[in-house]
């Protein structure tokens, strides 16, 4: 998981050095394994702990400046030069930059560009080379026009592999400001455990990082608020089968206008690792990254000719073995009759929490879109990636529990992004369908049970503040303190795991570097020798001091697997096998009989 310092800002005041963010990252379970310094400067000292990668820009050489006009170069069609303000000198650069070619020969722009320029002498990444080749700028002649200065690509200043284009900045840039005072960033390389996959998102590590720091956090606002006719009556939502799709929300946009997202909104999304599409389906992945909830969108339209302009009827079930969908990656897809699918009266529309169909994708023609916030069963979801063999986004989180509270959540706050970037009114309301509300736990601890687990004692009012700081709701009591798992957690468990989980908790807060090394506060019971092990263990030595090898096998198999110990032409009756609701892999999918 890659972390944008500048994103985990908008929610936690973060004041600290790098290299010591870093190490109260992993201090707190997020383990950091490498830093990208997009212009910032490598910290200073001899004894850093973490791995640093990028290209620190030059504050008096690489600056915002505004490109005013356009105009054609006078030997070369694939050249154009810029008349540039860089807040200094006026200058005039040339650049092959296919993004400008539309304001070629058309005189002074009534609105200036507003770019990232590179002054002469300037360190930057060559653009044209393969991977990370520095040069310095100098100046040549190119087609008999000489050039001392660039303007730069996303590649040349180390942000991404991008250099089709330049930069187009946004318009707020102030011109002449040195470009890693407006945008400088750091991105850490984080490995998310298996367990924690709350924190698969820029609000989930901001929490951890306010917790650790002790400092307020702040939540993105998701008041909606509709201005278009209200959704109901559009859709109708049907779960076939609570237990794997608790919950199903549908809000929507009318009159939205797909377009390239604001210059910040692609910078972080491709520093988080994902491409720039256009503005709706760039919405739904900011949110993703942001929240932590896989949303996905469809064309109304499209879905309003499926069902032959009657009210779509959005279904959730197995699908049928042999059915076959071809997904947004152009595969087409036989089905396992385990598969969850969301799908309409015409058939299957989207592979459930792992990724949506070609046939309804979001497109350039699409105006109305229907937003999907869902919750999936993760086992079902694991085992579809499993035999899909189909990596994903939504399915690395959704196959790893995400709690059914972030669905509404997550779409309320992606209607306000499409708004805002696409275009378009909210429809009024949203379409909620939750036939199974998930039950937090509600657990009580007691200072001897923090004792007992860590070998700390903690007043209850710490135990709490701890634990509040996690957004966990406590009470305290005259017998402990009472604790409910807050709506983004579903690794809590209940009675005494749940008490385990939270004596983790408290241990990773308080600090496992301030717990005492101590005694075990109980003594260790007598061992006793197990005669059935003690047999097994001389038998085997008494046998491989004769010569003879041990063999272990897999107690998990196939039964296209056991059918190859038979005899040519004999097949396998044997159908009793114990079946794994979660298989590592389906040639390990039984018990061996």
């Amino acid at each position: 998981m890659k972390l944008v310092l500048s994103w985990l800002k908008e929610f936690v005041d973060i004041d600290i050095p790098l290299e010591n963010l870093a190490r109260t990252m992993t201090m707190i379970g997020l383990e950091v394994e490498e830093i990208q310094l997009i212009g910032l400067a490598k910290p200073a000292s001899d004894q850093l702990e973490n791995v640093y990668t990028g290209l620190a820009w030059e504050r008096d050489k690489i600056v915002v400046a505004e490109v005013t006009e356009v105009m054609p170069h006078p030997n070369a069609d694939r050249l154009v030069l810029c008349k540039l303000n860089d807040g200094e000198d006026e200058n005039t650069v040339l650049t092959g930059a296919p993004n400008l070619y539309e304001y070629k020969g058309k005189g002074t722009l009534p609105k200036s560009l507003k770019v990232a320029y590179a002054r002469e002498g300037t360190t930057l990444y060559d653009g044209h080379q393969p991977g990370r080749v520095l040069t310095t700028l100098k100046r040549m002649k190119i087609r008999g026009v000489e050039s001392s200065s660039m303007i730069c690509s996303e590649k040349e200043l180390g942000i991404s592999e991008e250099h089709e284009g330049i930069i187009i900045l946004d318009e707020d840039a102030p011109v002449g400001m040195p470009l890693v005072d407006y945008m400088g960033d750091a991105v850490f390389q984080v490995a998310i455990l298996p367990n924690m996959v709350r924190d698969a998102c820029m609000l989930g590590a901001a929490r951890e990082i306010a917790a650790a720091l002790n400092k307020p956090l702040r939540h993105p606002s998701a008041t909606l608020h509709g201005n278009g006719p209200a959704i109901k009556g559009e859709v109708k939502i049907e779960i076939t089968d609570p237990e794997l799709n608790p919950r199903f929300v549908f809000g929507m946009v009318r009159g939205a206008d797909a377009q390239p997202s604001p210059y910040w909104v692609q910078r972080r999304l491709r520093l988080a690792g994902m491409r720039a599409i256009n503005s709706t389906v760039d919405a739904t992945n900011y949110i993703m990254l942001e929240v932590g909830e896989p949303l996905h969108a469809f064309d109304y339209d499209i879905l309003k000719k499926r069902a032959a302009g009657k009210t779509p009827t959005i279904i959730t079930r197995a699908a049928k073995k042999g059915e076959k969908l071809t997904t947004l990656d152009d595969v087409e897809r036989e089905l396992d009759d385990f598969t969850i699918l969301v799908t309409d009266t015409s058939g299957p529309l989207a592979l459930a929490g792992v990724m949506g169909g070609l046939e309804s994708e979001i497109t350039a023609d699409t105006h109305t879109i229907l937003l999907e916030g869902a919750s999936w069963n993760f086992i079902n979801t694991r085992r579809t990636v499993a035999s899909q063999k189909l990596q994903s986004e939504a399915g690395y989180r959704f196959s790893r529990n995400i709690h059914p509270e972030l669905a509404k959540y997550a779409v309320e706050l992606c209607l306000s992004r499409i708004a805002e970037w696409s275009g378009g009114k909210i429809a009024s309301g949203l379409v909620d369908a939750y036939p199974k509300p998930h039950v937090d736990p509600l657990l009580t601890i007691t200072e001897k049970d923090v004792e007992h687990a860590l070998g700390i004692l903690l007043p209850k009012q710490e135990i709490a503040d701890l634990l509040s700081r996690l957004e966990f709701e406590c009470t305290i009591k005259e017998d402990g303190v009472t604790v409910k798992s807050p709506a983004h957690r579903m690794d809590i468990g209940e009675g005494v795991i749940g008490k385990a989980d939270l004596m983790e908790e408290i241990a990773r807060l308080y600090g496992y570097d301030r717990i005492p090394s101590s005694r075990m506060a109980d003594p260790l019971p007598p061992q006793r020798t197990n005669a059935k092990d003690d047999f097994e263990r001389k038998t085997k030595t008494v046998l491989a001091n004769l010569g003879l090898q041990e063999i272990i096998n897999y107690r998990l198999t196939s039964p296209e697997e056991e059918a190859r110990m038979l005899p040519a032409g004999m097949e396998n009756h044997h159908r009793e096998y114990v079946q794994l609701l979660n298989p590592i892999s389906q040639d390990k999918r039984v018990m061996r009989t």
